[in-house]
């Protein structure tokens, strides 16, 4: 079955996030075994109640110790009703349009093509393919393997859009919840209460000072070269003529690798607490939701080199977040690679080039031969 054809009946199958992945999982898993792997599948519920599903397919046969790793994620971002093809895969100048084409069933297609292109009677070292759930949401089917560690893994490979570029380190992604409050009052007697808002607007002054403090601890391989910070919500108040007592913002974070990703929550706090101190009422909460530190494999470690040969390209960086650490706790030097651009990932019109769909394959088919065969060491 051709790359192409493998693309269009994944894009068929509505993967949403917010849905059940398990008819991709079924697919593949057909897939998996018809081309001699032995296929083990996972599941759990999301906080919806959804059933997800996690499958990890081994060849020559089952392992705890694999040698190389083919990681991509089953789910996709929403889209737009109004795209009415978005689950039809449509071929229009070079170029295959559907959601999720990019991000990442592009690279599935391409990792079960090259895997089905391989005679795996004659690898001598452990192949797997690892499919997960709910990486568009955090990243979690990822965390629930590597919190369970059913294997360990030398050399990973985790699908993403990078044109066909390796990148071999990437910024983690934090996220907190901050809740300033005050105490509500008649707008007309500013005296009666406090507000929330003009509390929440002094901290928010003081994460761009934060934020400007963390430009000292640059890491050169990255665009920009520190932890970025952002506030990419805010909400408060329940009327024009009532002083607010309450104020919410969301704090984003991407921090770059070595530094602990708690920085940014514990530097917001300090700053909480300085406003306290001229403001004995300052009332705030610092929730964090999510803490992802940021990943990097080093210049010389083999899957590094093996793909910077294969592409004729130098490895780079990235600063969206990735599976890749999760594998890098399964013990594997991970590098992020795939066809397409994270540019139009999300977006209406999503799409993945034909040429680097087509020319992943032989790509990964030689990561495979190199790492498994039998020439190996």
């Amino acid at each position: 079955m051709s790359v192409e054809s493998t693309l269009a009946e994944l894009v068929r199958i509505d993967s949403r996030s917010s849905k059940s992945n398990g008819a991709l999982v079924d697919y593949a898993v057909a897939r998996a075994l018809a081309a001699g792997l032995r296929a083990r599948v996972t599941s759990y519920e999301d906080e919806r109640g959804v059933e997800k599903f996690q499958m990890v397919a081994f060849a020559p046969e089952e392992t705890e110790e694999v040698e190389l790793a083919l990681v991509g994620h089953t789910d996709t971002v929403p889209f737009d009703p109004s795209w009415a093809d978005a689950l039809t895969l449509v071929e229009r100048d070079g170029k295959f349009y559907g959601r999720g084409a990019c991000d990442t069933k592009g690279f599935i297609a391409a990792a079960l093509a090259a895997i089905e292109e391989t005679d795996l009677s004659k690898l001598a070292r452990p192949l797997a393919l690892v499919l997960t759930a709910d990486e568009e949401v955090g990243c979690l089917g990822a965390k629930r393997l590597a919190e369970s560690r059913p294997f360990r893994v030398r050399h990973a490979v985790v699908g993403e859009p990078t044109s066909l570029q390796p990148v071999r380190a990437g910024k983690g992604y934090c996220l907190a919840d901050v809740t300033v409050r005050g105490r509500e009052g008649h707008s007309a007697y500013p005296s009666t209460g406090a507000s929330a808002i003009t509390r929440a607007a002094r901290l928010i002054t003081r994460v761009e000072r934060i934020a400007e403090e963390l430009k000292r601890d640059a890491h050169d391989a990255f665009d920009p070269p520190y932890t970025t910070v952002n506030v990419g919500l805010v909400a408060g108040g329940t009327a024009k003529n009532v002083i607010a007592g309450e104020c919410r913002f969301t704090l984003e974070w991407r921090p770059v690798p070595g530094q602990r990703p708690e920085v940014v929550a514990e530097l917001v706090r300090r700053e909480a607490e300085d406003l306290r101190r001229g403001d004995e009422d300052f009332d705030c909460e610092v929730r964090v939701v999510r803490l992802d530190g940021g990943m990097e494999t080093g210049r010389d470690a083999p899957i590094v080199r093996a793909l910077e040969e294969a592409t004729a390209r130098a490895a780079g960086t990235i600063s969206f977040a990735t599976e890749a650490p999760q594998l890098a706790e399964l013990g594997a030097d991970a590098v992020v690679f795939g066809p397409g651009d994270i540019r139009v990932a999300h977006r209406t019109g999503e799409f993945v080039p034909a040429s680097e769909l087509n020319g992943a394959v032989p790509i990964l088919r030689g990561l495979i031969e190199r790492f498994c065969g039998p020439g190996h060491q």
